[in-house]
């Protein structure tokens, strides 16, 4: 069933018991008391789709019942009528409605000299409803609140999710292309003087080229889960090394320290640092050798990736890869510092990384 249909059917069962307990204790008195009894409980029917035109209604006839013939014990289709106001008004109307029905409520009791417990047990009633409807409308309110919340904080993944992809992508692209770049102009000087040479460079243009085809795939979501291709992380740096290692650079892998277990984010990151360190490295540096080293501490894993190449880059601003890198530093709580290498020569990267 649903929930329109679910209203509607409610509002009937409601509409028709008021119905029932206004107009049945009235049956054989005059034909126009009759007829203010329907008004008085039939419109209850329409009330979420109009709960002021409603109230109005059923409000005036159950006034003019009381003022008839006195008010009756229980005014069901004003209570009903009340509490959805009460729920469904704006502010803007909701308090002259109040005061307004207060009003009408009084005269109904003023004028025919009711007793003070009937004034009190009405108004009593009167009260329940009202504060019912604002308890209602209190819970809509909070319910609307962490629906908006929940749609905000998923809009807010999304747009992370997408960051991430984006800075994914750069990685990969600049890297591997990098590589390829290198591979391919160093083809055809060594094509005719050392076959054997030019043939490996090629192998690994296509190498890389399908790594990075799988990486992309990978960071774009597409791979299904059968496939059973992890994300890059510490335990693909040897696979990142050996690639780059074809290009010509000679790269050294140094862990220190006892290995720990680290978050994912964490894991990822590292890769993706010395991926773009790499990469810069080829693309800028003029360097023959480069050290990746890992420092494992206690509570943090410190990353080293530093080249024996032209020294800090010259220019004010980052390039959108360091500016990614650091991003992905800081969003796992950690430092990342660039400049020259250990031994004052060079250019190096230091990232430092919470992971305990």
């Amino acid at each position: 069933m649903t929930g329109m249909r679910k209203d509607v059917l409610i509002d009937a069962t409601i509409a028709a018991g008021v119905c029932a307990a206004t107009v049945l204790p009235l049956l054989g008195d005059r034909w126009w008391v009759l007829v203010f009894a329907v008004l008085a409980s039939v419109p209850v029917f329409w009330r979420r789709r109009a709960p002021l035109a409603v109230m109005a209604v059923v409000g005036s006839a159950t006034t003019v019942l009381a003022l008839a013939q006195g008010i009756p014990r229980l005014p069901y289709g004003a209570l009903v009528g009340a509490y959805t106001l009460t729920m469904l008004s704006s502010p803007v109307l909701l308090r002259p409605a109040i005061v307004i029905t207060s009003a009408a409520v009084v005269l109904s009791f003023v004028i025919p000299q009711e007793r003070i417990s009937d004034f009190a047990f009405v108004g009593m009633a009167y009260v329940t409803a009202v504060a019912l409807g604002m308890g209602a409308r209190a819970r809509h309110a909070q319910v609307v609140a962490l629906e908006e919340q929940a749609r905000t904080r998923g809009e807010e993944a999304a747009a992370r999710e997408r960051v991430a992809i984006a800075r994914d992508m750069h990685d990969i692209l600049t890297h591997s292309v990098g590589i390829m770049v290198v591979q391919a102009e160093a083809g055809p000087l060594v094509m005719r003087t050392d076959p054997v040479r030019a043939e490996a460079a090629f192998d690994a243009i296509a190498e890389t080229g399908r790594g990075a085809i799988l990486q992309l795939r990978r960071a774009l979501g597409t791979l299904r889960s059968e496939d059973g291709v992890a994300r890059p992380g510490i335990d693909s740096l040897r696979d990142l090394i050996a690639r780059t290692r074809q290009s010509g650079l000679k790269v050294r892998l140094q862990q220190d320290g006892r290995r720990s277990t680290v978050p994912p984010d964490v894991d990822i990151a590292v890769y993706r640092i010395v991926q773009e360190s790499l990469t810069n490295t080829i693309k800028h540096a003029a360097a023959h050798e480069v050290l990746v080293r890992l420092h494992w501490a206690e509570s943090a894993l410190q990353v080293q990736v530093s080249d024996d190449g032209r020294g800090p880059r010259p220019g004010p601003k980052e390039g959108h890869g360091m500016i990614g890198m650091r991003e992905r530093v800081m969003a796992c709580g950690g430092t990342l510092r660039t400049g020259p290498g250990p031994a004052g020569a060079g250019f190096a990267v230091f990232a430092t990384l919470p992971i305990g």
